[in-house]
């Protein structure tokens, strides 16, 4: 197996500066409607951020000169700041969770928004780019898309980085990532060892073509990255999945109680695409220190629900779709 994971790490391995722009433009044209690019930024209360990730990919790759996404979408996931507002000020066209497919109440989750984005792009090859990103920059878009326009052969790309912890003024260089070091590393070594060559398994940058993304389940939640990097592996192969290193990812770092459920929710994503073998407690107790001084228990539900293949809605393969306002236009032509 680690000659296997080796030969990947060779062949499927890649950087963002080995494909030039002018080379993804023309692999673009030629792939003709198989190279429309949609790229997706799923957004929760993200106003300090969201703006100057759309104005950079919309100066960068969608100008005159460099046409290389066709459609920008933010999807709110119920933002209670400006969100929405900045997005659109900035160029984006915004779509809020609940317009989509209203039929089917929405749960909380990015995982959630990521699979009702299918509904709403149109591009046969869809990019993920988290919206909490600081110094962002156009590359974490077309080092992941490269591949994709270029190797047919290639169904799913994640961007690969250095991620430091930055809390109280210190800078950690390494310590970023600390769920998946913690728990998807180690579930992924253990239980699906294709898979370790991923630098960064969890990265919310990754993109992948809709003929496959269609077809996967998509859990609700935190558990969306490693659930389809393990579905997409039991569906297309190995080979058919790469990485791209962008450099450095500047985030929002979450406090130790988040990442807590964050890797609850992450190892019950593991669990329901294992064998089925043992009984299972799907809730996570965490503590805090209440008024009268002593520890009192919090008690959270691991959530492990999962849409359907997007594929299976009949709203999805229907053309043209009704009730879902802007986005209702047939799937093929791209959001304006």
């Amino acid at each position: 197996m680690l000659d296997e994971v080796e030969r990947w790490l060779e062949r499927r391995s890649f950087s963002a500066a080995d494909r030039s722009l002018d080379l993804l433009l023309a692999a673009k044209r030629a792939a003709g409607p198989a190279g429309t690019v949609s790229v997706v930024l799923p957004a929760l209360n993200e106003e300090a951020t969201v703006g100057a990730i759309v104005e950079e990919i919309r100066r960068e790759l969608m100008s005159e000169a460099v046409p290389l996404v066709d459609e920008l979408v933010v999807l709110d996931s119920g933002s209670t700041d400006r969100t929405g507002e900045v997005a659109a000020c900035a160029g984006a066209h915004v779509v809020h969770r609940d317009a989509v497919l209203p039929r089917i109440p929405a749960l909380p989750g990015k995982g959630e928004v990521l699979w009702r984005s299918l509904l709403v792009t149109s591009g046969e090859i869809v990019c993920f780019v988290d919206a909490d990103l600081r110094d962002f920059d156009a590359s974490f878009v077309y080092g992941t898309v490269g591949p994709l326009l270029t190797d047919p052969g290639i169904a799913l790309v994640k961007a690969m980085y250095d991620r430091p912890l930055e809390t109280g003024g210190a800078v950690v260089p390494a310590g970023g990532g600390r769920v998946t070091e913690l728990v998807a590393r180690p579930l992924l070594n253990l239980h699906w060892p294709q898979l370790a060559g991923f630098v960064q398994p969890l990265g919310g940058e990754y993109a992948g073509r809709r003929s496959l993304l269609e077809r996967l389940p998509f859990p609700v939640g935190y558990g969306v990255e490693l659930g389809m990097l393990v579905d997409a592996l039991n569906t297309v192969g190995l080979d058919a999945l790469a990485q791209v290193d962008v450099g450095v990812r500047h985030h929002r770092h979450q406090d130790g109680q988040a990442l807590g459920r964050m890797a609850a929710t992450i190892y019950r994503t593991a669990q329901v695409r294992l064998a089925r073998a043992h009984l299972v407690r799907p809730v996570l107790t965490q503590f805090d220190r209440g008024t009268e001084g002593g520890f009192e228990p919090r008690v959270h539900d691991v959530a492990a629900e999962e849409r359907p293949p997007m594929i299976t809605i009949p709203e999805y393969t229907a053309e043209p779709r009704h009730g879902l306002g802007h986005a209702a236009q047939p799937r093929r032509g791209l959001v304006s």
